[in-house]
């Protein structure tokens, strides 16, 4: 009996031990992991094929082992990126025992051909590493083309862009006041999430009909490269003076352009020339008690196309200001809001004359595309001259010249399910086409050249 008793105790003491070994490892997912960086930025500009090798440490800051379930190169062996874990070469390591105060460095290199134009300019993957029910992920950034790439970058002298080679912005990018900032024609401008197009001092962009200055985002591979909302917009703040956008394009923003007070001078704050403002998230163009002067633009298929609000001087000729459904923003909101009030109900002098242009949306959820909210005695002055509207009851705050009401436009092609959107007017069939009245603007957003009777929008008739 005794060596039974005996037995069994020594067996116990023994599952004891086992069980203790057991426990060794911290389990707690609070267990502290630390890592050396968060990001792993590749910044060299490559100019032939090339690698380039860097590196991040993992560190068990706890009194106990910790096991890690695995580390993972989310790309895997298709990736741009190889990563070699304390020693091993592969995409994947799984079950790795660190000890107390111990550490892993993981090694990444990348090797990418810049001459491809098929890549994004900035090559992604992440490496993700899984412990005690955590996931923890090492983001992974290389240039992918050549490019001019920026970072937090500030003009703070007069500066000239040529179209050698692309311009790619991360953090954003700030002219200062009183430097000006020439964007000359065939420019090509991606810009990153996080990356702001602010402009304290003046902007001008020397586009031409064929050779066009873009700023879109950066992400090109097919499931980005169409998404509103993909980097913030071009902001003209307080003290920006004498910009022009000159056949420009401002696509995927999550604001287009945003122009904040008035003109220091003559000049309008703003001036935008044979401009594309297409498939904004929030507003294609906002103004805040400022002054813009748009002639032969498009602004298209934006949450809201055009808001003006605070008073200001504002003036568009020749403009389609124009909206459809589609599977990335769905019509909602009026095509163009005319306020004079500030967001304390303090009310401004108001001048909005809008001449030979087309203001239109496709479908029924809004029932007037012009919205306008007059406060107070300020001076609103709104004026449509010639212009296609689509309305069910205009408000009496606008005053109508030879308008044409809620008559279809007859743009070229409309498929919103394959996001192509035509906004020429047909020869004949179009009320806008012949519609206008005579001003002294020779050509239209194509640069093609208006002849006779002038037609409504940014297009003359094909």
């Amino acid at each position: 009996m005794k060596r039974l008793i005996y037995f069994l105790l020594l067996l116990f003491l023994l599952k004891g031990i086992v069980s203790c070994k057991k426990q060794i490892f911290i389990t707690d997912k609070n267990a502290v992991l630390s890592f050396t960086a968060d990001t792993l930025r590749f910044d060299t500009v490559f100019t032939s094929t090339g690698s380039v090798i860097q590196y991040f440490t993992i560190i068990n800051s706890n009194t106990q082992k910790l096991k890690l379930s695995s580390i993972k190169l989310m790309g895997g062996n298709g990736s741009a990126y190889k990563i070699n874990i304390d020693g091993n070469a592969s995409p994947e390591m799984n079950n790795i025992e660190m000890e107390a105060g111990d550490s892993i460095y993981i090694f990444v290199s990348v090797t990418i051909d810049p001459s491809s134009n098929n890549l994004p300019f900035i090559v992604r993957d992440s490496i993700q590493v899984d412990y005690n029910g955590n996931q923890k992920y090492i983001q992974l950034e290389a240039y992918g083309q050549n490019a001019h790439f920026l970072r937090n970058h500030l003009v703070d002298t007069d500066m000239n862009w040529n179209n050698d080679l692309p311009y790619v912005i991360s953090g954003g990018i700030q002219v200062a006041q009183n430097a000006t900032l020439t964007i000359e024609k065939g420019c090509r401008i991606y810009l990153h999430a996080d990356a702001p197009f602010i402009v304290d001092g003046t902007l001008t962009v020397n586009g031409t009909s064929m050779e066009r200055v873009s700023f879109q985002g950066d992400r090109l591979d097919n499931a980005y490269r169409d998404l509103p909302a993909s980097w913030p917009g071009i902001y003209f703040r307080e003290t920006s003076v004498n910009n022009i956008i000159h056949y420009g394009i401002v696509k995927n923003a999550y604001q287009g352009i945003i122009a904040v007070g008035g003109a220091i001078n003559a000049l309008p704050k703003l001036q935008l020339r044979q401009c594309v403002i297409d498939n904004i998230y929030d507003t294609g163009i906002l103004g805040l008690g400022s002054g813009i002067e748009a002639v032969n633009c498009l602004i298209s298929n934006c949450g809201s196309n055009i808001v003006l609000s605070e008073g200001g001087e504002y003036n568009f000729t020749y403009c389609t200001i124009v909206s459809y459904d589609n599977s990335y923003i769905s019509h909602k909101k009026p095509v163009l809001t005319l306020s004079n009030a500030d967001e304390a109900g303090n009310s401004h002098n108001l001048n909005a004359l809008f001449r030979n242009c087309i203001i239109w949306a496709g479908g029924q959820n809004v029932e007037n595309e012009v919205l306008t909210d007059k406060k107070g005695n300020a001076v609103f002055n709104a004026y449509f001259d010639h212009v296609l509207y689509k309305a069910e009851n205009i408000s009496p705050d606008i005053n109508i010249i030879n308008g044409i009401a809620n008559q279809y436009p007859a743009f070229d092609s409309i498929n919103a399910d394959r996001h192509y959107f035509d906004y020429h007017i047909g020869k004949n069939q179009s009320p806008a086409a012949g519609a206008g009245t005579p001003v002294p603007v020779s050509n239209d957003l194509d640069g093609k050249t208006r002849t006779g009777e002038p037609d409504l929008g940014c297009y003359t008739k094909d």
